[in-house]
């Protein structure tokens, strides 16, 4: 019964899944170690050794450059001498780590001590490590350290690695930047307490004014600064004045109230669960207009349980035993809450907060506190012990400017709800309401997991200058939303979303996406008890089609198999599941499921400028046998009077070895080509990515994967059909501008990535982009391909 749609994310490619889950769990994990650590030097210990670990490397250090911009320190390590830590330092212009502070970029080697910029510090005893990779730490665009990895073994690492790291290297320049503000800030309560102690000692010797004067400066109003941490669950950042959520003492209430004759109980409880019933349908439907309906869903979960059997059966038979109405509910309430709360599943765990929330709607109807809404006049950040979904449901989201708590975790419903609103979020700070005040001013730090009360000047001014900063940065991207993407010499590109869920359609939309170049289909096959029939599929695609009045949206078949499993259908044993029985193979043998998918786009396809894209294709014969079934469903539907644009384009997925060698073929049988890289890139290199020992052979910019883009290009273009690309290549900056010099105009991208592709391509001239395109394919081997990318990199800024 328990579940929350929204929960799932947006289904990812395959070979996809497994490394973003790991790449996000290291960054959650980074996040935790904030609140298990008591320093910088603690926080940067407990980062080398987590990164050490999952990037399956012999050693981890980071450096930090000092306050003169020039001198790197070994600030911490995994895997070197510890005696080092503090004690070797280089100059920018020395060494391998000081070469990525120079250049303002990576550097990778499979054998650092023959790079004529090897430094060797026989402190470290790092001369029996061969390979390196260093990523900078920048604040804003200013580099305040480097992180480096190196293996025993000699070896380069894969772009996927680089990736990899440099996402971590921004997490840890963010946790750097405050562990020192929060340093500066401890330092300054050691001189603060110093100074006061100097203080009294002066003043019993002498009442003078101007002993007092020699106090330090406090924070607002005289209030003493404060530094708590919690998790952060919602990133960006926000400061201003106070909402304290106070709830009303409804545990001693119902201890106390009067007791009616049992009738007169049960009525006052149906009635309460009644109006409960009306009150999380209005909800439902105002958190469906505000943010989605798969955000919604919790509170359609919230009605199931309002109307279990079980659950009301339950409180009828204490009010029975002559417990009050509200006394039943709370009893009733507390051992659900208590049954979720010992679970060993964090989300099965923060449902408790759902029951909570149930159960106090339902006595707050009992007991008349549930007529007024509550209502912020001004702008506001929302402080609590606990937030629960109801209540971000009940106030204006555009008063919440951000919000703490004392409980709560990312698996919360109100965590999930504060990131699809964007309002910045730290949760689960311990002991929060005994140190914050309505007089109080913070500084919520949702990326860091940072609150500030109280800050002084200092903070004030760094955080001023980071939202400023943050600001421009959001307007220039925001500038850019009704924008076309257009070169500096005209040519004209598209870019469009990779979308899995229909509340994605509105983070398309707010990055300025110009339609869907690959939408995914499993999930709603995924989040079904039984397959879906084509009446269930049409609303679903209608709603899709309706959501880019005019643009056009790319439905891909289902392809599921490989890592991407039903429960309801039952898949052979495989060896290798990634070359067996799954995606178009699937579909082409379950006549019935396939048929049912074709018939819903069809039927939906009059709603708007609809194309069908059929995955893993690797065969001229396969396509011939999707459009022989494309044309009885058409027959069907046409004998029962069912609409559909009979000229929708059909267009395959190019991701196998054997698409890229007859493409041209291929070309003459369908309307358009989209390359999937990831595939393309795992098939072709005989590499899983996601497999620590060959990972380093998934190469985006090994010399194949960069000519089989061609060829299929070149043979699309000589046909006269469109290519485009749908793979996670398209979301790299540097990668769009050789695929556009490679001749591809269409792009599909996560959506918060098109900003970013937009303004790299708007930088760029196509002649230009074109010249870099011809130069990589001329290259012979990965390692040539990578340095002429690092200066086209440092060329075009990106």
């Amino acid at each position: 019964m328990y579940y929350f749609i929204a929960m799932t994310p947006s289904l990812p490619t395959a070979g996809e899944d497994r490394q973003e889950i790991s790449g996000l769990r290291t960054l959650e994990d980074i996040n935790t170690l904030i609140l298990h650590s008591h320093d910088l030097q603690e926080t940067l210990d407990n980062i080398v050794s987590l990164v050490s670990k999952r990037m399956a490397s012999d050693v981890c250090s980071i450096y930090l450059l000092e306050d003169d911009g020039e001198t790197l320190r070994l600030q911490a390590t995994k895997g070197l001498s510890r005696a080092s830590v503090g004690r070797i330092t280089m100059k920018t212009s020395e060494g391998l780590t000081g070469l990525v502070v120079e250049q303002r970029g990576v550097v990778n080697t499979d054998d650092a001590p023959t790079h004529p910029r090897y430094k060797y510090f026989k402190e470290t005893r790092e001369e029996k490590y061969h390979s390196f990779l260093g990523i900078p730490l920048f604040e804003r665009k200013t580099p305040v350290g480097v992180i480096v990895v190196q293996t025993r073994e000699s070896r380069v690492f894969t772009p996927t690695e680089i990736s990899t790291l440099t996402t971590i290297a921004y997490q840890i320049s963010s946790i750097v930047i405050n562990a020192k503000l929060l340093d500066s800030i401890r330092k300054k309560e050691e001189e603060r307490a110093f100074f006061e102690l100097e203080l009294k000692k002066i003043q019993a010797m002498e009442q003078d004014s101007v002993a007092k004067s020699r106090a330090v400066p406090t924070g607002k109003k005289g209030k003493q600064p404060l530094v708590l941490i919690g998790a952060a669950v919602s990133p960006g950042f926000c400061m201003g004045r106070l909402y304290v959520l106070s709830r009303r003492g409804t545990r001693s209430a119902t201890l106390l109230e009067k007791i009616l004759p049992r009738p007169e109980e049960h009525k006052r409880f149906q009635m309460a669960l009644e109006k409960a019933k009306i009150q999380t349908l209005y909800m439902e439907k105002r958190v469906a207009q505000l943010i989605s309906k798969e955000d919604a869903a919790i509170f359609h979960t919230h009605l199931m349980i309002l109307e279990d059997r079980g659950f009301i059966a339950k409180i009828q038979e204490l009010i029975d035993s002559d417990f009050g109405a509200a006394r039943a509910v709370r009893d009733v309430v507390d051992f659900y809450v208590s049954a979720f709360s010992r679970m060993e599943d964090p989300y099965l765990r923060s449902r408790s907060a759902d029951m909570e929330d149930i159960g106090r709607r339902i006595i707050d109807s009992l007991e008349g506190n549930d007529k007024t809404p509550k209502r912020l006049r001004e702008k506001r950040i929302l402080v609590a012990e606990e937030i629960l979904p109801s209540d971000l449901a009940t106030f204006d989201p555009e008063k919440i400017v951000g919000i703490v708590t004392e409980k709560g975790d990312v698996s919360s419903h109100a965590a999930i709800m504060a990131k699809s609103l964007g309002i910045p979020a730290v949760l689960g700070i311990d002991r929060l309401l005994a140190h914050i005040g309505l007089r109080d001013e913070v500084i919520i730090d949702g990326s860091s997991g940072h609150i500030y009360i109280n800050p002084d000047d200092r903070v004030k001014g760094e955080y001023e200058r980071l939202q400023h900063d943050y600001s421009q940065k959001r307007k220039e991207l925001e500038e850019l939303k009704e924008l076309p993407a257009v070169t500096r010499d005209g040519c004209r590109a598209f870019l469009r979303a990779n979308i899995g869920l229909l509340s994605d359609i509105r983070v398309a939309l707010a990055n300025g996406a110009e339609g869907v170049g690959l939408y995914r289909t499993e999930f709603p096959y995924m989040t079904r008890k039984s397959f879906p029939d084509r009446v269930e599929q049409y609303h679903i695609y209608r709603k899709m089609l309706e959501g880019f009045p005019g643009q056009p949206v790319t439905i891909r078949t289902l392809d599921i198999g490989g890592d991407k499993g039903l429960p309801y259908f039952q898949y052979p044993k495989e060896d290798n599941p990634f070359m067996g029985w799954r995606s178009i193979r699937v579909s082409l043998e379950r006549h019935d499921i396939f048929k049912e998918q074709l018939a819903a786009v069809l039927m939906a396809s009059i709603h708007g400028r609809a194309s069908l894209m059929f995955p893993m294709i690797s065969s001229v014969d396969e396509i011939r046998e999707i459009r022989r079934i494309i044309a009885e469903v058409r027959d069907e539907l046409t004998h029962h009077g069912k609409p559909f644009d009979p000229d929708m384009p059909l267009g395959i997925m190019v991701e196998l070895p054997a698409a890229v060698q007859t493409a041209a073929i291929l070309a003459r049988e369908v309307d358009f080509f989209s390359i999937g890289t990831n595939d393309l890139i795992q098939y072709t290199l005989a590499a899983d990515r996601n497999n620590p020992r060959v990972r380093r052979y998934y190469d985006p910019h090994h010399p194949a994967i960069l000519h089989a883009i061609k060829t299929v290009v070149d043979a699309a273009m000589t046909a006269g059909k469109k290519v485009s690309i749908c793979g996670e290549m398209a979301a790299d900056p540097l990668n769009a501008v050789i695929l556009l010099g490679m001749g591809i105009r269409e792009f599909s991208m996560s959506s918060p990535a098109i900003p970013v592709i937009k303004q790299a391509l708007q930088n760029v001239d196509i002649l230009r982009a074109e010249e870099i395109a011809r130069k990589v394919l001329t290259l012979e081997s990965c390692s040539a391909i990578r340095e002429c990318l690092a200066e086209v990199r440092r060329e075009l800024d990106i």
